[in-house]
């Protein structure tokens, strides 16, 4: 299969373009430079052009750019960033994939549609939260509406947080823990609906190869743990304490804005990955982080 991918040099892209060509699939990166290598394709998503050549052929598209969301404080021009990063490129992949007419896009998007929600279980059918990220996830989803006029099936990975030691939130909580100063953040009762990277890769493909899935869809595990929980089983995998907490004044004071979704409880439940068969090769968080240490 020829498959076009964009933010392929992230943490998810790097890992699923490696698992498709590894399985001898034809993978084409775009690039917002000028290519360097036969696999890559030139894309401006601010200005909206995408080099259609070169996706001649192409099967299905993953889109995966965007600025990152805990990258940098949220100033109101990089809260517009994250935004438009989002949505400019989001139109601009969702023309193109229907000029293409591809079978399928499968758009980035994630659990933060749902905003904090305490302990309700919210499946793909729950209604929108409220909040900056919550706003940007609907307006992101939105912008694939050209894909989906234009016949293209559409599904949105709604994506929670990726356990990985190379990114996200454990890149950054590992050496706390390590050092045996990692522990709780507030209260710790907030819901962490996560996922192994090799299941997000998994679940990706998961969702390129069945062409009955459309619409949003959340990739998490099974069973979000809170972030009591998650501290928890990283200091014991690690053989460390886990006395240490963060207090939310703290949080707030280092983060600023984006503290409220770092203490925000989201409990996502991936009922229509479940209901289509699909099985997880780390369910448990303890077999997510035993993969990385």
């Amino acid at each position: 299969m020829r498959i076009a991918i964009t933010g392929a040099s992230g943490l998810i892209g790097s890992a699923l373009t490696t698992s498709l060509t590894d399985d001898d699939h034809e993978v084409i990166r775009l690039v917002r430079r000028e290519p360097t290598a036969s696999d890559e394709v030139r894309w401006d998503p601010k200005a909206g052009d995408v080099d259609l050549t070169g996706l001649t052929g192409v099967e299905s598209i993953i889109h995966l750019a965007g600025a990152g969301v805990g990258d940098h404080r949220w100033t109101d021009a990089y809260k517009q960033e994250i935004h438009d990063s989002r949505v400019l490129g989001t139109q601009t992949i969702a023309r193109a994939a229907s000029e293409l007419r591809v079978e399928s896009l499968i758009s980035g998007s994630a659990i933060g549609y749902y905003g904090d929600r305490g302990d309700e279980r919210l499946t793909e059918g729950s209604a929108k939260g409220f909040g900056f990220l919550s706003d940007v996830v609907a307006d992101w989803e939105a912008a694939a509406e050209p894909a989906e006029v234009g016949g293209v099936r559409v599904a949105y990975a709604r994506t929670g947080l990726v356990v990985s030691a190379d990114g996200g939130a454990w890149k950054r909580m590992l050496p706390l823990f390590k050092a045996g100063i990692g522990g709780r953040l507030g209260s710790g009762d907030q819901y962490w609906s996560f996922i192994s990277l090799a299941d997000e890769v998994k679940a990706l493909r998961f969702l390129i190869d069945h062409q009955s899935i459309s619409g949003p869809v959340n990739l998490s595990a099974p069973e979000p743990v809170t972030n009591r929980e998650a501290t928890k089983v990283l200091a014991s995998a690690l053989h460390r304490p886990s006395f240490a907490a963060v207090p939310a004044f703290a949080l707030k004071i280092a983060l600023g804005e984006f503290s409220s979704d770092v203490l925000g409880s989201t409990r996502a439940i991936p009922t229509s990955l479940t209901e289509a068969g699909f099985t997880w090769t780390e369910p448990t968080m303890q077999e997510a982080l035993a993969a990385i240490i």
